[in-house]
C-alpha cells in the first residue's frame, strides 16, 4: 500500500567552492568599485571636479566627497540588513551588488565641473552615496553567507573569503590607473581614459550576478525562517538589545579602518605631493604591499580558529598601536626602501587584523538581527575611522607634522585594544541562536 504520509523535500545546500566563491567574487567586486573612486580622489577629480587655484583645497574637497560613501554605509546596512534579516541573504546581496555596480558606472558617465559647472561635484557626490549604500549591505551579507555556512571549528577561516576581496579588488583598481598611465597621455588620460575602470566594472557585476543568482539561502538563516524568529524592524531590535555589542565592534573595527585609509588614501597623496613621487612610481609600491595584505589575511584567520579571536585580534591591535610610532620615520625617508617597509609593515598588518574581523563581528549577535547587526558596527566604524582619516591625517600631517598622525592611529588601535579585553571571546559560540 502506498503511504500517505508526506515525505520532505531535502533542504537544498549550497557546496564549499560556490560559497566561498560567491562571498569573494562579490566583496572583490564591492571593493574595486570602491577603490577605483579612492584613487581617482587623489590623482583625478580634484582636477575634474573640484577646480580652483588652491590645490590642497582640491584635495580636501575631493577627500571629502570619498567620505560620503562612509555616511551612507550605515544606511545601506539599515536598508540591506533589515531585507537580509527578514527576507534572507541571497536576495538581499543581489541587490546590494546591484546598487553598487550601477552607481559606480554612472560614476564613469558623469560631466565634468568645466562642462556643467557645480552640478558635477553634485551628481559625483550622490554616486559616491550609492556607491556607499550598495556596500554598506554587501559586506555583512558576504559574511554571513561564508560563516553561516561554514563548518565547526572553521568559521574564521570561510569568513576570511570575503576579506580577500578586499586585497584583490586593490590590486585590480590600482593596476588599471597604472596601466592607463603607462598607455595614455596625461591629457587622455584626464579626458576620458579616467573613466574606463568605472564603466568597465559593469563587465564584473554581471559575473557577480550570475554566481550570487546560483546560490541557496545559508541553513543557518533558513532555519529562522523555518520557524518564523524573524523580527519586525531588526535596526530598532539591534539598538534596544544588543547595544553594547554594537558599540564594542565599532570600536574592535576602529584600528582597521584607521590604519587601512592611512596606508592607502593618505599615503598615495603624502607621497605623490610632499615626497615628490609620480603617481606610477607610488602605485607599484602600493601594489607590492598589498600582496603582504593579502598573505596576512589567512594568517589570521588560521590563528583566530586555533587561538580564539580575543588573543588574536589583542596581539595584532598593540603592533599598530607600536607601528604608528614608527610611521613618520618611514614615510618621511624620501628612499623607497623606507616608503616599501612603512606600505609593507602597514598592509601586512591591515591584513591580520582584517582576516578575522567579519568573523567576529558576525559571532557578536543572534541569527535574526545578525546582518544588520554585523554590518552596523562595520560601517559605523567606517564613519569614524575612515570617513574623515585622509582629511584628518592631511591637516594633522600639514600642521604638526606626520608624527601626530602616527598618534592618530596609535590611539585608534589603543581604542580597539581596550575593546576587544572587554568582549568575551566567541570562538566556541554556536551561530544558531
Amino acid at each position: 500500500m502506498m503511504s500517505n504520509v508526506a515525505v520532505a523535500a531535502p533542504a537544498k545546500t549550497n557546496s564549499k567552492a560556490t560559497v566561498l566563491f560567491a562571498s569573494l567574487i562579490g566583496t572583490t567586486i564591492e571593493f574595486f568599485d570602491f577603490y577605483i573612486f579612492a584613487t581617482a580622489a587623489v590623482l583625478v577629480f580634484p582636477v575634474l571636479f573640484f577646480p580652483g587655484n588652491d590645490p590642497d583645497l582640491a584635495r580636501l574637497q575631493s577627500f571629502m566627497t570619498f567620505a560620503i560613501a562612509f555616511f551612507a554605509r550605515p544606511i545601506g546596512s539599515a536598508l540591506f540588513g533589515h531585507f537580509g534579516d527578514r527576507i534572507g541573504r541571497k536576495a538581499t546581496l543581489v541587490a546590494a551588488l546591484l546598487t553598487m555596480g550601477l552607481s559606480t558606472v554612472a560614476i564613469g558617465l558623469l560631466p565634468s565641473y568645466a562642462q556643467v559647472g557645480v552640478l558635477a561635484p553634485l551628481l559625483l557626490a550622490l554616486c559616491r552615496f550609492g556607491q556607499g549604500l550598495g556596500l554598506g549591505g554587501e559586506w555583512g551579507g558576504a559574511v554571513l553567507l561564508a560563516t553561516e555556512n561554514a563548518p565547526p571549528g572553521k568559521r574564521a577561516w570561510y569568513g576570511m573569503f570575503p576579506q580577500l576581496g578586499a586585497p584583490i579588488g586593490f590590486l585590480m583598481a590600482s593596476g588599471s590607473f597604472l596601466l592607463l598611465g603607462e598607455f595614455l597621455s596625461e591629457a587622455d588620460l584626464f579626458a576620458w581614459g579616467w573613466r574606463l575602470p568605472f564603466i568597465a566594472s559593469s563587465v564584473l557585476v554581471l559575473v557577480g550576478l550570475f554566481v550570487r543568482l546560483k546560490i541557496h539561502e545559508t541553513p543557518v538563516f533558513q532555519a529562522t525562517l523555518d520557524k518564523h524568529e524573524q523580527v519586525k524592524v531588526p535596526m530598532l531590535t539591534v539598538f534596544k538589545h544588543h547595544g553594547k555589542m554594537l558599540f564594542l565592534g565599532t570600536c574592535i573595527a576602529l584600528a582597521t579602518f584607521v590604519l587601512f585609509y592611512l596606508v592607502t588614501v593618505f599615503a598615495l597623496s603624502w607621497g605623490t605631493t610632499s615626497l615628490g613621487y609620480s603617481r606610477e612610481h607610488f602605485l607599484v609600491l602600493q601594489m607590492i604591499a598589498i600582496l603582504f595584505f593579502a598573505a596576512c589575511i589567512p594568517v589570521s584567520a588560521l590563528l583566530a580558529d586555533r587561538h580564539g579571536r580575543k588573543i588574536t585580534l589583542g596581539i595584532i591591535s598593540l603592533a599598530i598601536a607600536v607601528f604608528g610610532l614608527f610611521m613618520a620615520p618611514l614615510l618621511n625617508s624620501g628612499t623607497d626602501a623606507g616608503v616599501l617597509g612603512f606600505l609593507c609593515i602597514g598592509l601586512a598588518l591591515m591584513g591580520l587584523t582584517y582576516g578575522p574581523l567579519g568573523t567576529i563581528l558576525s559571532e557578536l549577535f543572534p541569527t535574526n538581527v545578525r546582518y544588520t547587526g554585523a554590518s552596523l558596527t562595520f560601517n559605523l566604524a567606517g564613519i569614524f575611522g575612515a570617513s574623515l582619516a585622509p582629511s584628518i591625517a592631511t591637516w594633522l600631517g600639514k600642521q604638526y607634522g606626520l608624527g601626530a598622525v602616527g598618534y592618530y592611529l596609535a590611539a585608534a588601535a589603543l581604542i580597539t585594544l581596550l575593546a576587544v579585553l572587554v568582549t568575551q571571546e566567541t570562538k566556541n559560540q554556536q551561530l544558531d541562536n
